[in-house]
C-alpha cells in the first residue's frame, strides 16, 4: 500500500499496527478463555502441569521482552498472545509490549517503503525479516550488558 501511496505511509503503519495489537488482545482472550476447558484437559491428558509452570515462569519472567521479539520478527505473534492469555500475562504490559515489536515492525516497513519505493522493494520485503533478528539481538545484547555491568 506504500508504494502504491507513499505520502500515506505513516498513517498505513499506524492503522497496522493498531489493528494488530487489538486482534493480539483477541488472541490473549482466546487463550484466557480456552485454557480452563481445553487447555487444561491437554495438559492433564499429556501430564504437562510441570512444563506448564516452568513455561510460565518463564513468560513471567521475560513477558515484555518476548513480546516484543514476537511482535518484531517472523515468529507466529498469533501464537505469543494466545499463550499471553494463557499464561495470564498482565494485559496492559502485553498491550504496550506489543505496541513497541509490532509498532517497531510496521513502521519500520512503512518508512523504508517511503523513503526506498518501488524500486527496492524486493529486497525490502527479501530481507526485512533479518533486520528484524539483528534489532532484536541488539535489543537482548543491550539488556544482557545492563544486567551485568550495572
Amino acid at each position: 500500500m506504500v508504494t502504491a501511496k507513499p505520502n500515506k505511509w505513516l498513517r498505513f503503519a499506524i492503522i497496522t499496527t493498531v489493528a494488530s495489537v487489538i486482534g493480539g488482545v483477541f488472541g490473549y482472550i482466546i487463550g484466557a478463555g480456552l485454557q480452563e476447558t481445553i487447555g487444561r484437559l491437554i495438559i492433564d491428558t499429556y501430564h504437562l502441569q510441570e512444563e506448564f509452570i516452568t513455561v510460565g515462569g518463564l513468560y513471567a519472567e521475560y513477558t515484555f521482552l518476548a513480546v516484543i521479539v514476537a511482535g518484531f520478527t517472523p515468529i507466529p505473534y498469533k501464537l505469543f498472545s494466545i499463550a499471553a492469555g494463557v499464561f495470564a500475562v498482565n494485559l496492559p504490559l502485553f498491550a504496550l509490549a506489543s505496541f513497541v515489536g509490532r509498532g517497531g515492525r510496521f513502521f519500520l516497513v512503512a518508512y523504508l517503503m517511503h523513503h526506498f519505493g518501488k524500486r527496492y522493494k524486493d529486497k525490502i520485503e527479501k530481507y526485512i525479516d533479518t533486520l528484524g533478528f539483528v534489532f532484536i539481538i541488539l535489543i537482548i545484547l543491550g539488556f544482557i550488558a545492563v544486567k551485568f555491568l550495572f
